[in-house]
């Protein structure tokens, strides 16, 4: 088989590779009080195959918010709501979101954002963003980041630069 065998979207060993139906993508929940709901992922294979970007569909029953307050340095991520309505908290606004609507929120803009419902009705979206292994994010309501690269989620307090450094490195002892 030549590698143009293998690009070629009608090879019918690789279709079940790259392309996810949502009725049969497993659906995993976390919740906790007001946070969290469910999600699939949709795109199973662009990680394994190299890729970054990732599509999740997430639903949120009323009286959840998807997760804390936050910004990105890195990742850009966007939102698509498909049905419901939920609410969008961006920066110091919040705006009601319904079917069609598209949620732009650029990385490196320290404007944090956050998709909530407070309605009857499931917001069902789409959650489409990088997978980045360097990303920081922060969380404006209660002071914590978060490092990826480190799997640390904490407080960060100001310092001089040399404060708790030893007197003499120790490869100079």
């Amino acid at each position: 088989m030549s590698p143009e065998d293998d690009m070629n979207d009608n090879n019918p060993s690789l279709l079940p590779d790259v392309v996810t139906s949502t009725a049969e993508a497993a659906s995993e929940t976390l919740e906790e009080g007001h946070w969290g709901g469910s999600w699939k992922v949709l795109t199973p294979a662009m990680r394994r195959r190299g890729g970054s970007l990732g599509v999740v569909e997430m639903r949120l029953e009323k009286g959840h918010a998807s997760c804390p307050f936050h910004w990105h340095t890195r990742e850009d991520e966007v939102f698509y709501v498909l049905s419901g309505r939920g609410v969008l908290r961006y920066g110091e606004e919040l705006r009601e979101l319904g079917p069609g609507d598209c949620v732009a929120c650029p990385a490196g803009t320290q404007v944090a954002h956050q998709l909530a419902n407070p309605f009857d009705e499931t917001l069902v979206y789409l959650a489409i963003g990088p997978h980045d292994p360097h990303e920081v994010c922060g969380y404006p309501d209660s002071g914590k980041v978060f490092v990826r690269a480190t799997r640390t989620i904490g407080r960060l307090e100001g310092g001089d630069y040399m404060a708790g450094e030893p007197e003499e490195p120790p490869a100079l002892s």
